[in-house]
């Protein structure tokens, strides 16, 4: 490209060179010989008045004198009644200039060698060369720049096309002074943007989805383990069986809220849920595995309650709450259900040591834990309850409780929402 930049800038350079230098020199040539003949023309005229002169008062032409005035030129006179007079020396055959002035009383005829004048146009068109040198060296001047500075962004460019290709997503956020350029490096730059967002996001929905796998899968555990303790009890047996498959339509279900979550489809899904079914289910799986660590599940409050939210997302979040309390917290695990004017709030509370006044603030961060967990549970369990449209908050550190804000599903016809693919 930069070859073909070059050569199409001096090819435009050489033809404006050629269409007005070769005018301009034809000009020239005939400015000298239009100046040279006017010249001789009025010197002819003015030697004609004068021999007119002289004549009228009778005197004699001095050839000498004139010999002396016009050095380079032959002149030849001519009046009636005298001799003809010659001065100079006339110019080689070929090369004579003339011009001539004539009266009654006879006429003056002045003739110059035209070598001189040659000379002049050698000079003047050599000098116009030399600017069509010039003007062509500044050409291919500027055309090595203009297409160094074209061809350079864009084989930045490609580099950075072709990073974007391998993976690396970085915005390289260059600026090349040229308005189309820097149109193709910020198209580019918003393309790495997204195209990172897009890796960030895949990471943490891998990551998402190894957490919350999880948790199903630890109760599925458990559940497991029940029914291997109660192998002579065919009664029991049957009932772990039935929440182990509980257990496992859960983790399908854990599987399409991720999903959703990664489409951002969840608000679609939204709809009244019953919240007493998914607080007893809830207790109902974690209560055999706080029996064996000796502690109680006790659920106060109203009953009754219906919410705005999802089933899956609901029992995620309780789910969360309840397996942090097992491995930090202590004593009985109280779940408080309530209704005010504008929320149902569900409250998961303990009686261990709470959480410590450094993570307080900072506790629903990712990566963040204060007992070598991966810290995600709370992150993605404030996530999940933002996607139904409420909020968990830490509402008291010691002992640590924490409050599940859902809106009424009496608004769910005013404040549905809809949402289309991602």
């Amino acid at each position: 490209m930069r070859r073909r930049l070059l050569s199409s800038m001096l090819l435009v350079a050489v033809i404006a060179v050629v269409l007005l230098g070769v005018p301009l020199g034809v000009l020239v040539v005939r400015l000298i010989n239009d100046e040279a003949e006017q010249m001789l023309r009025a010197e002819a005229t003015r030697l004609l008045v004068g021999v007119e002169y002289s004549v009228s008062q009778q005197q004699k032409i001095d050839p000498h004198q004139l010999a002396k005035n016009y050095t380079d030129r032959y002149i030849q006179v001519y009046v009636r009644g005298n001799r003809p007079i010659a001065v100079g020396s006339p110019p080689p055959p070929g090369r004579e200039l003339v011009q001539e002035a004539r009266s009654e009383a006879g006429y003056v005829r002045v003739a110059q060698d035209s070598a001189q004048i040659e000379q002049d146009v050698r000079a003047r068109l050599v000098l116009i060369v030399a600017l069509a040198v010039i003007a062509l060296g500044v050409a291919v001047g500027l055309a090595t720049v203009t297409s160094r500075r074209l061809s350079l962004p864009l084989q930045d460019l490609t580099k950075i096309a072709e990073r974007l290709g391998s993976g690396d997503a970085r915005p390289s956020r260059h600026s090349y002074g040229i308005p189309e350029v820097d149109l193709v490096a910020e198209v580019l730059d918003r393309s790495a943007l997204r195209i990172s967002d897009l890796l960030a996001r895949e990471r943490e929905f891998a990551t998402d989805a190894s957490h919350q796998l999880r948790t199903p899968l630890t109760g599925l555990t458990m559940r497991l383990e029940e029914m291997v303790a109660a192998a002579g009890q065919p009664e029991t047996v049957r009932e772990e069986g039935e929440a182990a498959i509980v257990q496992v339509e859960r983790l399908t279900a854990v599987i399409d809220e991720l999903l959703a979550a990664a489409r951002r489809q969840r608000h679609a899904q939204t709809g009244p849920i019953n919240v007493d079914d998914v607080v007893e289910q809830q207790i109902t799986e974690w209560e055999p595995a706080f029996r064996r660590a000796q502690r109680a599940v006790v659920r106060r409050g109203d009953q009754g309650l219906s919410a705005l939210g999802t089933t899956g997302g609901l029992s995620q979040v309780l789910s969360t709450l309840m397996e942090n309390s097992l491995e930090h917290g202590a004593g009985v695990l109280t779940i408080y259900t309530t209704s005010t004017d504008r929320s149902v709030v569900i409250e998961v509370a303990d009686e261990g040591p709470g959480i410590p006044e450094s993570l307080g603030h900072k506790v629903f961060e990712r990566s963040v834990s204060g007992g070598g967990s991966t810290g995600l549970g709370l992150t993605l369990a404030r996530a999940l309850v933002a996607a139904d449209g409420g909020r968990l908050e830490l509402v008291r550190r010691r002992p640590a409780t924490f409050a599940i804000f859902l809106r009424h599903a009496r608004e769910y016809g005013r404040h549905r929402v809809v949402s289309g693919p991602a």
